[in-house]
């Protein structure tokens, strides 16, 4: 047991960039739990949405909109798989809650990174599983926070459903008048506390729900409670100066004896500290999950939101059934800010992975695989079930009208020259010790297989093996070039081959 906290902390200590204290902007993502109910010995944290871990899609918002804020993350279960995935970045580092105590306990453990001495700036607080989180949402937020004359602030929700099915805990508010009639002046709209929708139902309906905010009392009914549809999302914002004299002071006096980030609302307005609260724009961002149907609906609505992107830029055969990378997505709509069409169809099933470029006038069909560093020229087209790839380092360059007949798989470090076309069953590869060449207005076709090899302009292979091979055009003396047919190496171990 020691061993493995001791390798962690290690990893840790490895993983950890220099915070910045001249930006006064720093995030923290709390991914220490698991996440019994999701049912799986992955860390719910690395779950995907939409083809990215949901932690990072939580980190990639934060520092998207928060400018290149600090980020810390606090890990747990599956503490170096979450690590790896983050991976070292800038300005960011990794806190180990090696008990799960609460939410306020992992905060608590993420401030242990910063020197309290040497920073005074904002401090946000985000679950890691909210991967629908994106950075207008928390430049919006942000925005909120700086302009309000708050000390916390609470991202909250808007329960779109009946109030009978909402089980969400409530934002209780200041009123515009107290139980004596007097006005609430600017202090109305002022969070007061979030209240469990379990002890809404425990108030008696004939009686008046009593809360203090400073020197007045405010009265809300328990129908009044169950209707507000205000929830908390666990998204906050703190200054950090009040942040760090009151944090210590949070108790862990409940049913869980854990330490929960809300009980701050009431300390800091006990501290005579302002705590507001901002809905965001879209309502699904704040969306987390806890089992496997949750996530479903994230991806499903991060698919709906990639479409909506493009749906007007490309042409997307099936809506509901492809998968193309942010970054690609970007790609795309850095190309249409050019202004000229792009013409690219991508037929049902198509999935454009991470490091692909797209290019003008581009028809990629049905059920398609393609990820890596694979960059398209101009008039590519791709036929069904082709799966083209490179590992993370290689480059693979499709140029000018090329044409990609079914179901080859075509990998690695490759160059495809202008005017080729590679014909069904065709299966090729390049290494980076061996990359293989194709120059232009070559037609390999008929269940060929090669590895590594360059091959000249204007040559025809058909039903041939070729493995670290030169092929060079060879002008017939009546002027045709030499085709390569059948061609096949010489075999291997053939004296381990007998008849039956």
């Amino acid at each position: 047991m020691n061993s493995s906290i001791d390798e962690v902390k290690e990893v840790i200590k490895e993983s950890a960039k220099d915070f910045n204290y001249d930006n006064n902007e720093t995030a923290v993502i709390l991914a220490a739990g698991h996440g019994k109910r999701i049912k799986s010995t992955t860390s719910k944290m690395l779950h995907e949405i939409w083809g990215k871990p949901t932690v990072e899609r939580v980190y990639e918002a934060c520092r998207d909109g928060l400018a290149n804020a600090n980020v810390i993350v606090v890990v747990g279960i599956k503490a170096k798989d979450v690590i790896d995935a983050i991976g070292q970045r800038d300005f960011t580092s990794f806190a180990y809650q090696e008990v799960q105590n609460g939410t306020g306990h992992a905060v608590q453990i993420a401030l242990e990174n910063v020197d309290a001495l040497r920073y005074d700036g904002v401090l946000y607080v985000l679950p890691g599983d909210m991967g629908l989180i994106d950075k207008t949402t928390l430049t919006n937020f942000k925005k909120n926070f700086l302009s309000s004359d708050k000390d916390m602030m609470v991202l909250t929700g808007l329960y779109e459903g009946r109030s009978a099915n909402n089980t969400y805990g409530r934002i209780v508010r200041v009123k515009g008048i107290d139980v004596e009639g007097n006005p609430s002046g600017s202090d109305e709209g002022n969070v007061i506390e979030i209240i469990e929708h379990k002890d809404i139902l425990k108030i008696p309906e004939d009686s008046a729900y009593i809360l203090q905010f400073k020197d007045k009392k405010y009265s809300y009914t328990r129908q009044e409670l169950l209707e507000n549809n205000e929830f908390n999302s666990g998204v906050y914002a703190f200054k950090f100066k009040h942040l760090i004299n009151l944090i210590k002071t949070i108790g862990s006096d409940n049913a869980q004896n854990e330490i929960y980030i809300t009980d701050l609302i009431s300390i800091f307005n006990r501290n005579n500290l302002a705590v507001g609260a901002v809905n965001p724009n879209e309502q699904h961002v704040l969306i987390g999950f806890n089992n496997k149907s949750v996530l479903k609906q994230m991806e499903l609505i991060a698919r709906q939101r990639t479409y909506d992107r493009i749906k007007d830029v490309i042409e997307i055969q099936d809506p509901e059934d492809f998968y193309i990378h942010d970054s690609v997505v970007d790609q795309i709509l850095e190309l249409d800010s050019a202004g000229q069409p792009l013409d690219i169809k991508i037929g049902k099933g198509v999935y454009i992975g991470t490091g692909v470029k797209l290019n003008y006038n581009t028809y990629i069909k049905k059920n398609v695989f393609i990820k890596g560093n694979v960059i398209l020229g101009k008039n590519v087209t791709i036929w069904e079930n082709v799966h083209l790839s490179t590992f993370a380092h290689q480059q693979f360059i499709i140029s000018d009208n090329v044409e990609i007949l079914w179901g080859n798989i075509i990998k690695g470090n490759i160059i495809i020259g202008k005017n080729s076309r590679i014909e069904s069953s065709v299966n090729m590869t390049g290494s980076d010790e061996h990359p293989l060449r194709i120059g232009e207005n070559v037609t390999i076709k008929g269940t060929s297989y090669i590895f590594g090899s360059q091959i000249d302009n204007d040559m025809f292979i058909e039903h041939s093996v070729l493995i670290k091979k030169r092929i060079e055009k060879l002008t017939k003396s009546n002027g045709e070039i030499q085709t390569v047919k059948f061609y096949l190496p010489m075999p291997e171990g053939i004296d381990t081959i007998s008849d039956l």
